[in-house]
């Protein structure tokens, strides 16, 4: 994991032809429309470079004693008909650059979002939530660019850098000649730049990955960095970051600073020779102003390319960053012949069950026991003891190392996650909500769902002893994390979610805990009635809210020290007895 997560804060390097093939991969699914795109630009560059021929020829006929008018006008005229046909073909060259490469961006962040939907909460733990953020938005973005726009562009000014110095060397091929060793410094110019932007630019990435990072998790934390007035602490650590991203942006801005000049120079320089050179061999008027054009042309391409350069690497920093979290293999996985199973009685059994988060610091220690279908058992202990862990295995949000838990007698790992999710309702202590209507958030969107069910559901649970007094009902909206709602209400709510999707297993992760006394009444008599759903596993500190489970298993340090019913155990006077006495006097 520690190696992922490396990968993930930039220090895996990719090398380059490894990035080009499998950015190709994604163009090979529209290469009918990158082809005839290719011909578009083809045709466009061609049309492009013999424009200057007709702009000489005009100037030697101007320079001539007798004008021929006529066949300037036709010139002109023809001049004008190759450049209107020259704008169209770039026009639907543009159109289909554009839509092929956003069908192709728009499959790249559906296959990020998948892959990071697969990961395990154990990856989420290791990796910063702002970075994944940043390589579904900012990155694909990047890569956005380089279908529609950077890789054509880089081929129409390589494809004009050949075509205009072929007609060139036409016109000349001795002026042509003397500006070859000017064409070699600029390539040679050109090459080490963009061999020392590749590193700027994979510093300032990093760079704002951490910010988005950083930004992230202290607008999530604002309360408790207001609560302890901590602002100047945390304003310092915001400008520590933004500094480093402040400094790698203008690294980059004097790698160009420096680049740009440089090229203007060799652009003038070469300008001089021309003119030079060109009334030495005897060129014509017109001659030497097409070759004036030319070098224009030749050179607006390698400027061209400088900020190419710059895309181009920033798509590549992209691909990289993108092509890392792509080779991070999701923890927990389907096999290949793993089954779908509809519905499952409910008899939960572990069967010598050793868990750990990092190495050998084991959580769990091997732990057996069995639960009947429709049971309810209840799992105490101190905190740490190993109890939620046991809840996250059973829906595989982590895998074991030792022994197999078994769900009507087959081992989970069998099962399809997707299956076995199916069946079961979780209902956590921490209740998240999406901003939008409460009936979206009972549902999760959820289509099948008609108002009625949503409205038995929330009855169901008494989630109506709250709602009925909203403006809007189950059509009242949201904000963020439902914080328009009290805790007791969102709990309320996270169990009429569970009840409308008709699980066979419920499980509640200290779903009582920081209730008022008035909603723990309400949501008491809600899991008397949720009981006859189906199995359900309970975790929860308050004692006086497990007596009549039909199972009380008590762990300490990762293994099971008691197991039975509530008066079984205080007969027991063992560790329950303790913690049921220790509340009691409390």
């Amino acid at each position: 994991m520690n190696e992922e997560l490396e990968k993930l804060k930039g220090d895996h390097k990719l090398p380059l032809s490894v990035i080009i093939r499998r950015t190709l991969k994604y163009i090979s699914s529209e290469k009918g429309g990158f082809i005839l795109s290719l011909v578009l630009l083809v045709l466009n560059v061609l049309f492009d470079s013999i424009s200057p021929l007709f702009t000489s020829r005009i100037t030697d006929e101007l320079v001539k004693d007798n004008i021929n008018l006529s066949l300037i006008m036709n010139l002109v005229l023809l001049s004008f008909a190759i450049m209107c046909i020259n704008q169209a073909f770039l026009y639907f060259e543009s159109m289909i650059l554009q839509k092929c490469g956003q069908r192709i961006i728009y499959r790249l962040r559906n296959e990020i979002f998948e892959h990071i939907e697969n990961m395990s909460l154990n990856q989420f733990n290791e990796m910063p939530t702002g970075s994944l953020v940043t390589r579904v938005t900012s990155y694909t973005a990047s890569m956005s660019d380089l279908f529609t726009g950077v890789l054509v562009r880089i081929l129409r000014d390589l494809t004009t850098l050949v075509g205009v110095y072929v007609i060139m060397f036409f016109i000349s091929p001795s002026l042509s000649m003397s500006l070859l060793g000017v064409v070699i410094i600029v390539f040679i110019v050109s090459y080490v730049f963009s061999k020392t932007v590749r590193g700027i630019f994979r510093k300032e990435r990093a760079c704002i990955s951490d910010l988005n990072t950083f930004l992230s998790e202290n607008l999530a934390g604002m309360k408790m960095t207001q609560v302890f007035n901590q602002e100047l602490t945390k304003e310092e650590q915001f400008n520590e970051k933004n500094e480093a991203l402040r400094h790698q942006r203008f690294n980059v801005i004097k790698a160009f600073g420096i680049y740009r000049p440089l090229i203007s120079f060799i652009y003038t320089s070469s300008i001089a020779i021309c003119f030079a050179q060109g009334i030495r061999y005897g060129l014509s008027a017109g001659e030497i102003v097409a070759f004036y054009m030319y070098l224009s042309k030749f050179f607006n391409p390698i400027q061209n390319l400088a900020d190419q350069l710059n895309a181009l690497q920033k798509a590549l920093t992209a691909s990289e960053r993108i092509f890392n979290l792509l080779d991070v293999e999701p923890d927990v996985l389907d096999k290949p012949d793993a089954l779908e199973i509809e519905h499952f009685e409910g008899k939960i059994e572990f069967k010598n069950v050793w868990f750990a988060y990092k190495d050998d610091n084991w959580i769990l220690k091997d732990v057996s026991f069995v639960i009947e279908p429709k049971q309810t058992c209840a799992f105490v202990g101190a905190t740490g003891a190993g109890k939620t862990t046991i809840l996250s295995l059973i829906v595989r949000n982590y895998e074991v190392q030792k022994g197999e838990i078994l769900i009507d007698g087959i081992n989970i790992n069998d099962i399809k996650i997707s299956s076995l999710r199916k069946a079961i309702g979780q209902m956590l202590q921490d209740v998240f909500l999406f901003s939008g209507t409460i009936a979206d958030n009972v549902t999760l969107h959820d289509e099948r769902f008609t108002k009625e069910d949503i409205e038995e559901a929330c009855r169901y649970v008494n989630a109506d002893s709250f709602i009925n007094r909203l403006p809007k009902g189950i059509e009242e909206e949201l904000i963020e994390k439902g914080e328009n709602l009290s805790q007791g209400q969102r709990q309320l709510l996270s169990f009429a979610r569970t009840v409308i999707h008709k699980p066979q297993i419920l499980i509640l992760d200290e779903a009582t805990a920081n209730i008022d006394t008035e909603t723990e009444v309400l949501i008491q008599q809600s899991l008397e009635k949720m009981k006859s759903i189906g199995t359900m596993l309970v975790v929860a500190h308050r004692l006086s809210t497990i007596q009549h489970a039909d199972q009380i298993i008590v762990l300490q340090n990762g293994e099971i020290v008691e197991r039975g019913n509530h008066q079984e155990l205080l007969k027991n006077r063992g560790y329950y007895y303790k913690l049921y006495q220790l509340q009691f006097d409390n």
